[in-house]
C-alpha cells in the first residue's frame, strides 16, 4: 500500500515524519536519507561537536530504535533520484522504485563549492555534515595556521572554535563586511571587532583567486590584491545553493527554491516541499521567500504535515535565528530588510545588548547579544504585530512586557 514517502532526512524530513506520527496518521511512511546515520541536528556541528562537548549520540533527533517503534520506514544511505508524477513513485538510488500517495521533498541544500583553482586540494574542507566535522576535527589537530573563506555564520563559528583550540585564524571575505546579507552594518561592525579582539583576523573586500599548493604541504590562498595567506586548513562557508534538480527535472514550479503555497504543496497537488530547498509566501515579510534555518525547516515539515493529515494549518510565522560565537550568544527575530533605523538597548562595549530595527516606525526585527529577554520579548512582539516605538524601546525603564496586556 502506497504511503507517504518523505526524500530528505535532515531537519525538516525527519519533523514531517515525526508530526505525521504525532497528528494519527498511521498509514505507511518511508524516510529516504542520503547520510549512512539516522537523522541527527547540524547546528551543534559547527560549535559543540567539533569542541568535543557533544558527540554522535547527543546529535540524534530520536535514538535508532525509534523509527522501528513509530512504524517508520527509515533508508539511510539512499537517494531519491527521479520522480515518475503520473506513476506516482520514485526512483531509488539503491536501485528499484517506491510508490506513493504523498511525497514530500525535503531534499535541503549543498554546500556552495568554491569556484577557483585549487578548490579541489585536500587541505580545503568544507563544513555540512558530521563527516565533513570528523574531517576538519583530524586535520585542526595538528594545523597551526587556518584560513576561512567567508564571514557568515558557519564561517565565523568555526574561525571561534579554531581560535578556542589555539589556531592562528585569518578570515578571508569577499563582501564589504562580515555577515553582511543577514545582519545590520552596526552588528557586522560589532562582531568584526569581537573576533579580531580574540586574535582572529579578518580581511573583507578580500575575494579569493586560487589555492596553490606548497612544497611543505601546506597551501597557499592568493587574493585579489595578489596577497598570499598561508595555511595548513582551509575551511570554505561560501553559502549553499538548494537542492532543486529532482524537482525541476519533474517539471515542478521553482522559484529560488521548490515553490510551494501556504500549505507546503508543490504545482503538482500530491507533492508537497519544505526546509531550504522550499520557497514559500511568507505573510510577515509580503512576498515569497526561501529561508535558511531550523526553525523555518521545523515549521515548515509541520504545516506539511498538518496538510497531509488532513488538518491543514498555513505557515505563518515570525522568522528566527541564532548563532553561537565565542561567548556570544546571537539571537535574532524577524528580517532587517527594508529597516530604516534602529534602537539600542543595554551596553554593546560590555557585550550585553540587543537592536530593535524598525521600518516607517514599526517593529520589523530584533537582534540580541547575550540578552536573551530583550529577543523573547521582541519576537512576542513581533508574533503579536505590536510595535514599540523608538522612544520607548531606548528608554530601559520601559517595560516592553506591558505592550503585551
Amino acid at each position: 500500500m502506497a504511503g507517504i514517502v518523505i526524500a530528505g532526512a535532515g531537519q525538516a524530513g525527519f519533523q514531517c515524519a515525526e508530526s505525521l506520527r504525532q497528528h494519527g496518521f498511521d498509514g505507511p511512511i518511508s524516510l529516504i536519507g542520503e547520510e549512512t546515520s539516522v537523522p541527527y541536528q547540524r547546528p551543534p556541528l559547527s560549535k559543540a561537536y567539533l569542541l568535543g562537548e557533544s558527540d554522535h549520540q547527543r546529535l540524534k533527533f530520536r535514538d535508532d530504535g525509534w523509527y522501528g517503534e513509530h512504524d517508520i520506514d527509515l533508508r539511510t544511505g539512499v537517494t531519491v533520484t527521479g520522480i515518475d508524477r503520473a506513476g506516482h513513485e520514485v526512483e531509488l538510488s539503491s536501485g528499484g522504485t517506491l510508490g506513493y500517495q504523498r511525497l514530500v521533498l525535503a531534499l535541503g541544500a549543498r554546500v556552495r563549492p568554491l569556484p577557483v583553482p585549487g578548490a579541489e586540494l585536500d587541505q580545503v574542507c568544507y563544513l555540512k555534515t558530521i563527516a565533513d566535522v570528523d574531517r576538519i576535527a583530524a586535520r585542526l589537530e595538528t594545523a597551526d595556521q587556518v584560513v576561512v573563506i567567508g564571514a557568515g555564520f558557519i564561517g565565523l563559528e568555526f574561525a571561534a572554535v579554531a581560535r578556542k583550540f589555539g589556531k592562528q585564524v585569518t578570515v578571508l571575505e569577499a563582501a564589504e563586511r562580515v555577515m553582511g546579507r543577514a545582519v545590520s552594518a552596526t552588528l557586522s561592525g560589532f562582531f568584526e571587532q569581537a573576533h579580531e579582539a580574540r586574535g582572529v583576523r579578518i580581511l573583507c573586500n578580500c575575494a579569493v583567486t586560487r589555492i596553490n599548493p606548497l612544497p611543505d604541504g601546506r597551501v597557499g590562498v592568493e587574493a585579489g590584491d595578489g596577497a598570499v595567506h598561508e595555511a595548513d586548513l582551509v575551511v570554505a562557508g561560501i553559502g549553499v545553493v538548494p537542492n532543486t534538480e529532482l524537482a525541476a527535472e519533474a517539471d515542478l514550479a521553482c522559484d529560488n527554491g521548490i515553490a510551494v503555497d501556504g500549505f507546503g504543496q508543490t504545482s503538482d497537488k500530491d507533492i508537497f516541499a519544505a526546509g531550504d530547498c522550499a520557497s514559500t509566501p511568507l505573510p510577515f515579510a509580503g512576498r515569497r521567500l526561501r529561508l535558511e534555518s531550523v526553525q523555518n525547516a521545523v515549521d515548515q515539515a509541520k504545516c506539511v504535515a498538518a496538510s497531509l493529515a488532513g488538518a491543514p494549518q498555513a505557515y505563518d510565522r515570525v522568522p528566527w535565528f541564532w548563532s553561537d560565537q565565542f561567548e556570544l550568544k546571537l539571537q535574532m527575530a524577524g528580517l532587517i530588510e527594508g529597516c530604516d533605523s534602529h534602537v539600542s538597548r543595554g551596553d554593546m562595549a560590555a557585550g550585553k545588548f540587543s537592536l530593535f530595527h524598525f521600518r516607517a516606525g514599526q517593529l520589523r526585527a530584533v537582534d540580541a547579544v547575550n540578552k536573551a529577554a530583550d529577543y523573547i520579548m521582541g519576537r512576542k512582539l513581533l508574533e503579536a504585530g505590536l510595535s514599540p516605538s523608538p522612544e520607548q524601546v531606548a528608554d530601559e525603564s520601559f517595560k516592553l512586557k506591558s505592550l503585551l496586556g
